[in-house]
């Protein structure tokens, strides 16, 4: 994180939820490949949908909630911060965390991926996890044992990494850990290719999709 509590990331990769300076309002960021480049896994038409309905749903839905409010003019993350576990901002915080969460999680894709991380992340894993099979299995785990719609994400807690499963729009971020790497378990991120095989979707983004590398460096940023 940075002093003001945005999310940083290098290399080609996108800060979620990044203003327009012209539009003074949140945009839908690109995706950092194309739509059909996670196939076979994540099929062409998931993405299409997932992309350009729900994850715009959010950007159109958050900008209508902070038109004219206090919260206009408000980064992303801070906006998540400033509105979690406050019942009276409910509504805006479900958006603007979707919004900020499904950016993290297109960035924690590639194809093809899986390979083996980085070595400065590999010795994190080694420390906090004892192997790389030991934090595949542990997200696994908390991917299938998530009831009901949710995330599942790598994290930084202090000095040592976590396995966090959150549930609807809820992140790490509101519990100041840092987000390493997300993997969305709504029905809509799987159900099209995988139907109520939640669990052969993860093992497979799992074993072929994870971005090992962005994780490497959301490890890196202050």
């Amino acid at each position: 994180m940075n002093p003001q509590g945005q999310l940083s990331v290098t290399g080609p990769t996108i800060i979620p939820g990044r203003k327009s300076a012209a539009q003074g309002s949140f945009s839908l960021p690109p995706l950092p490949y194309a739509e059909s480049a996670l196939e076979p896994v994540i099929s062409t038409q998931t993405v299409q949908l997932h992309y350009r309905k729900h994850h715009q749903g959010y950007i159109d839905a958050l900008n209508k909630l902070v038109a004219g409010t206090k919260f206009s003019g408000t980064p992303l993350s801070q906006l998540v911060l400033a509105t979690a576990g406050q019942p009276e901002h409910a509504t805006l915080f479900n958006n603007a965390a979707q919004a900020w969460n499904h950016t993290f999680y297109w960035q924690s894709l590639r194809s093809p991926g899986g390979a083996a991380p980085p070595k400065g992340l590999q010795s994190r894993i080694a420390a906090s996890f004892g192997t790389l099979e030991a934090l595949q299995a542990e997200m696994a785990t908390a991917a299938t044992t998530q009831f009901g719609s949710g995330w599942v994400w790598l994290a930084l807690d202090g000095a040592r990494l976590k396995v966090v499963k959150t549930a609807n729009a809820d992140n790490p971020l509101t519990a100041h850990m840092k987000p390493l790497l997300a993997i969305d378990v709504w029905e809509h991120a799987y159900y099209l290719d995988f139907k109520n095989r939640r669990d052969n979707y993860i093992k497979q983004v799992l074993d072929q999709l994870v971005n090992w590398e962005f994780a490497h460096r959301n490890l890196l940023t202050r």
